[in-house]
């Protein structure tokens, strides 16, 4: 915690020039290759208040990382820091005639504790996990494979210089490289190395951290019998299904995927082949193109909703690959299968539970995926992740202190499930957990019912803090056994789990599976059913329309009853997704959508035709979505570069809409509230959507509302944030839901919307 500040004068001063001066001779004195002296320095600044990162940038320092704690990590080329040093002697001088405070008082008192960051705090949370803690924990003649990640203090190829030359020298050190991944916001090698190499490492101020690398949190089930009578032959493939890039663990050629295979690779292919030993793949890519085949082995056909891409990212045994990083696996993997298949849809059912950043704070894997969708149209779908919920002597507490546990620090969201611009998935129960055989058994107790949040589901918040998961959809249950004293799941219970492709095919067609991985792909068969039926729709959209389907179970509502709104959202999201619903319009029920773009602190206004029919009485319903894809960078407690956020205004002229918020426009603030009168409540309100990625909330109407007139007008306005200096264009989707309980024939009724001005 920072103290507070001393009284103005030569104490406050003085004390801050003691720590800069210090922090350079800690630096000074760590022990790094020659080549790599230089007189750049590195600063863990503790702020009281605001951080003011605008004051350090204007000294010619580069802001590395804010933290919620309003800790800054300060990037300085050289380190005599002449601008600084002039305020401070500026500070300590006298007050000037006419003033109160001292000259920068505002800024010099808000300065905590100064340092230097040591090589103790470039060691990162999986090697400290393995107990990791100083740099000479390293030991000489030890080799070890790490990832060494940079600061972003300058432009990528200043990174990749850098980077270059670390590698080298590591390799006159008799160490290797793996991999040099360098993309627009971070910097990562892969290096084999010893001890004795890597303890100067830690000393470069340039170095963020040296870790070990991550592991997928797969594990190799046992292989049960599963009995089913004659399945249901896959219906003729249409060649206009969308694609689904799954990568994974490779899939096979089960016969109820091979008609809807397109490809299959490797990456490296070279070195990973394209089979799915582990037995992972076949069973996400089974959910992606089916969805649970339970629900279809009553029909006459099984009906496929997309055509699947494998692109195998881990080894046999279920590990990554050793020799390439994570940024360097997904951009290779994701730009190869958008440019050569155009595949628009990807489902990563991995994730790296060792990865536990600061709430909120996400990592290089998360944020890669966050610039790939952004700059390539394309959605990504990510599992929140698993964890059981107890262990050991508290095991029965799975069942006792069900749902609390969700929202355990513990329980948070892994890497990359924390992205903002990827959707993630977090699982519902599909039932029980047990078939009719268990009736009797008084050992067997069940955690959940259909509909009601996974005993395993991970939760949020994501990056920046925004709401996480953002959907959930089936993905099973676990039953805990009281004589094996164990949790119980799928396969052993196939009840507890969904349906879908075994990757042992021979030996059986279908498997039961458990797991937030099968959750993700659920929703991937969805999302597919929705761009089959708008084929020219952007990833944005496609969120929207699934945000204004999505609802949140009944029984969810009534299991979590009692836990506050905001940490119940971080359970279930936006809900659970209606394909349908999002697809199509019907005699009572209109949608209507705009994809855009705005630049920063702009807006946009639509008109929403409100008929007749619809301002009577009867209970009815406006339904508003957003979604858009901001540029991010990890480093900052502000991950998030910009921020959007809609008003819906009813019963105000046109021209008086468009004249209060063209009046706040330039400001860079969000804009005064238009009076109560014209506003409508949608719910939630805007302290709990307007941080998201992904808004949606409604109104709901019951008395006549003919007074306030034929049409509405959806404000919609770019926020600018840390990218307001940049020349940002912003993209978005906004959907807008019309619906009335009684069978009134809106549609008919409905005219185009019409952009009013921006």
């Amino acid at each position: 915690m920072v103290p507070p500040a001393p009284a103005r004068g030569g104490g406050q001063g003085g004390r801050v020039r003691q720590e800069i001066d210090q922090a350079v001779q800690d630096q000074r004195a760590q022990q790094r290759p020659p080549r790599f002296v230089d007189p750049a320095l590195i600063l863990r600044v503790e702020m009281s208040g605001a951080t003011m990162e605008e004051d350090w940038e204007g000294l010619g320092l580069t802001v590395l990382s804010t933290d919620d704690d309003n800790t800054l990590v300060l990037f300085a080329s050289t380190d005599d820091l002449q601008d600084f040093r002039f305020r401070l002697n500026e500070y300590e001088g006298p007050i000037p005639d006419g003033q109160i405070n001292r000259r920068y008082a505002s800024f010099i008192d808000r300065i905590g504790d100064i340092a230097t960051v040591a090589p103790r705090d470039r060691i990162g949370v999986r090697a400290r996990e393995d107990g990791f803690i100083e740099a000479d924990d390293f030991q000489d003649n030890t080799e070890y494979v790490v990832d060494i990640e940079l600061w972003e203090f300058g432009p990528p190829q200043a990174r990749r210089t850098l980077a270059e030359e670390i590698v080298a020298w590591v390799e006159e050190q008799g160490g290797e490289l793996y991999d040099l991944y360098s993309g627009p916001s971070i910097t990562i090698a892969r290096v084999r190395a010893r001890g004795q190499t890597l303890r100067p490492v830690l000393a470069i101020p340039q170095v963020a951290f040296v870790d070990f690398p991550p592991q997928p949190d797969i594990v190799m089930e046992p292989p049960e019998d599963f009995a089913i009578g004659d399945l249901p032959p896959v219906a003729a493939e249409e060649e206009e299904l969308p694609i689904i890039g799954i990568l994974d663990s490779g899939v096979n050629d089960n016969p109820l995927l091979i008609g809807g295979i397109v490809a299959q690779e490797g990456f490296p292919e070279s070195a990973l082949g394209t089979a799915d030993v582990f037995g992972h793949g076949t069973a996400v890519a089974g959910m992606a193109r089916f969805g649970d085949l339970r629900l279809q082995l009553g029909l006459p056909e099984l009906q496929p909703s997309a055509r699947i891409v494998s692109a195998k990212v881990v080894t046999d045994q279920g590990q990554f690959f050793d020799r390439r990083t994570l940024p360097t696996q997904m951009r290779t993997t994701i730009e190869r299968l958008r440019n050569t298949y155009g595949c628009r849809l990807f489902v990563i059912s991995l994730g790296d539970v060792r990865a536990r950043y600061e709430r909120g704070r996400v990592g290089p894997w998360a944020t890669t995926l966050d610039e790939l969708a952004r700059e390539l149209d394309v959605m990504i779908i990510v599992s929140a992740g698993n964890r059981d919920p107890r262990g050991g002597n508290a095991l029965e507490q799975g069942v006792t202190q069900y749902p609390r546990y969700l929202l355990e620090t513990a329980n948070r969201v892994c890497e990359p499930a924390g992205a903002v611009n990827a959707v993630t998935v977090g699982s519902l129960a599909n039932s029980s957990g047990l078939g009719p055989e268990h009736e009797f058994d008084v050992h067997i107790q069940t955690i959940t019912q259909p509909d009601e949040p996974s005993p395993f589901s991970r939760v949020g918040p994501g990056g920046g803090g925004i709401k996480k998961p953002d959907f959930v959809d089936y993905g099973g249950t676990l039953v805990f056994d009281a004589v094996g004293r164990r949790l119980q799941r799928a396969p052993v219970l196939p009840n507890a789990g969904v349906l879908t492709t075994h990757a042992d095919f021979q030996r059986q067609l279908i498997v039961s599976k458990t797991g937030t991985s099968f959750a993700g792909p659920h929703l991937a068969h969805k999302a597919a059913q929705i761009l089959r039926a708008l084929p020219d729709a952007s990833a944005n959209l496609i969120k929207a329309l699934m945000a204004g389907s999505a609802q949140v179970p009944e029984a969810t509502l009534r299991r979590l009853d009692g836990i506050a709104d905001i940490e119940r959202e971080q359970i279930f999201g936006n809900g659970l997704v209606n394909a349908g619903k999002a697809s199509y319009s019907d005699d009572h029920r209109v949608v209507l959508y705009a994809e855009d773009s705005l630049g920063m602190d702009q807006f946009a206004i639509y008109q929403v035709p409100i008929p007749g029919d619809f301002q009577g009485n009867g209970a009815r319903r406006i339904h508003v979505s957003l979604a858009f894809d901001p540029p991010v960078k990890r480093t900052r407690a502000e991950y998030i570069g910009t921020r959007m956020n809609y008003r819906l205004i009813r019963g105000c002229p046109s021209n008086q809409v468009f004249e209060h918020f063209r009046s706040h426009t330039g400001a860079d603030t969000e804009p005064a509230e238009i009076a109560g009168r014209y506003n409508c409540k949608l719910e939630p309100g805007p302290k709990r959507r307007d941080r998201n990625t992904i808004q949606t909330s409604s109104v709901k109407f019951t008395q006549d509302t003919a007074q306030y007139g034929n049409e509405y007008f959806l404000v919609v306005r770019c926020v600018g944030g840390w990218a307001s200096d940049q020349e940002v264009l912003q993209r978005y989707a906004i959907v807008v839901e019309l619906e009335h309980e009684a069978q009134v024939e809106l549609y008919a009724r409905m005219q185009q919307r019409a952009r009013v001005r921006a």
